[in-house]
C-alpha cells in the first residue's frame, strides 16, 4: 500500500511494516488456483470472485475514494480482503496489466486462525490500515473525520488515557514507550505495536487504567465505532484478542496484589 500525496515519516514506517504482513499470513499456504490474469479494469471488485482472496504478484492497482485518487496496492499487497469498517469505500482500477496470486478464503481465514502470531499479525494489519485510511480520508475530507481518527503525538510524561475516563477510542503505539498505572501504581509497560485501550471497549466500562508516555510517542487511534465494526467482521480475531488482553489482566492483578501485600 502507499499512500499519495507526501507522508510523515511514521506513516511511512507503519506502511513499510504492514507491507510485510500479508506474506507471513499466508505463508505456508497454497494458492488456490492459477494466477489471475487482467489486463485493466475500471472496477477490479466486479471482475473478482468473492470467495477468494489475492496477492499481488505483478502490477498497480489504483483505489479512488468519490472519484479521488488516495492510494494504490503494489506487489505483495492483499486484495479483497473485506475490512467491515465505516469508511467511504473505494473504486479499484487497473492502468496496466496485473497479475493476481488466487487464495480461497476460507482457508486463508483457518490458516490464520490456527497460529497466535499469525492472529495477532493480522490485528495489526486490519487496525493499521484503517488507521492509515481513516487519517488520508481526514485529510480530503476536513474536518469531520479529522478530530476523531488517525494519529495522535504525545510528549514524555504526557497521559495517553486516564483511569476513570470514558472509553472512545482504541490505541496501538507506532513508535514510542508508554507505562501503565492503577491507582498511581505502575502495572506495566505498554510496548511498541501493542494494542491498549480495547477491553473498556468491549465492556463498555471505563477506563481501568491510566497510561503515560514514558517518552515520545507517536499513536494510532482508531474511534470505538470503527473498532467494534471491525472486530464483528472477524469474530474469531476478536475472540483471540479478549483472550489475549485478559491473560495479560490476570497478570497484573497478580502484580497488584503482591505489589499492596505488606512485605
Amino acid at each position: 500500500m502507499y499512500l499519495l500525496g507526501e507522508q510523515p515519516a511514521y506513516a511511512d514506517q507503519l506502511i513499510s511494516r504492514l507491507q510485510s504482513i500479508p506474506g507471513k499470513l499466508l505463508d505456508g499456504l497454497d494458492p488456490c488456483g492459477e494466477p489471475l490474469q487482467i489486463e485493466r479494469s475500471e472496477n477490479l471488485a466486479g471482475d473478482l470472485p468473492s470467495n477468494q482472496l489475492f496477492i499481488i504478484d505483478n502490477g498497480l492497482l489504483h483505489a479512488l475514494v468519490d472519484e479521488r485518487p488516495l492510494f494504490y496496492l503494489q506487489e505483495g499487497d492483499l486484495v479483497g480482503l473485506r475490512q467491515g469498517i465505516d469508511l467511504p469505500s473505494c473504486r479499484y482500477t487497473s492502468d496496466e496489466p496485473l497479475t493476481l496470486i488466487p487464495y480461497s478464503r476460507s482457508d486463508v481465514f483457518k490458516h490464520i486462525y490456527a497460529s497466535e502470531p499469525r492472529q495477532e499479525l493480522f490485528i495489526q494489519y486490519l487496525v493499521g490500515h484503517t488507521a492509515l485510511l481513516s487519517d488520508a480520508l481526514a485529510r480530503i475530507k476536513q474536518p469531520e473525520i479529522r478530530p476523531s481518527t488517525g494519529f495522535k503525538h504525545f510528549a514524555k510524561g504526557d497521559a495517553l488515557i486516564n483511569q476513570g475516563d470514558e472509553a472512545d477510542h482504541v490505541f496501538i503505539i507506532i513508535d514510542g514507550h508508554a507505562e501503565a498505572f492503577v491507582d498511581g501504581v505502575k502495572v506495566g509497560d505498554v510496548q511498541k505495536d501493542e494494542i491498549f485501550g480495547a477491553m473498556a471497549v468491549f465492556t463498555h466500562e471505563k477506563r481501568s487504567a491510566t497510561v503515560l508516555a514514558s517518552q515520545a510517542c507517536t499513536v494510532m487511534v482508531i474511534p470505538k465505532d470503527q473498532f467494534l465494526s471491525l472486530m464483528e467482521s472477524n469474530p474469531r480475531i476478536a475472540h483471540s484478542l479478549v483472550e489475549s488482553m485478559a491473560r495479560r489482566i490476570d497478570l497484573l492483578n497478580k502484580e497488584i496484589t503482591g505489589l499492596r501485600q505488606p512485605g
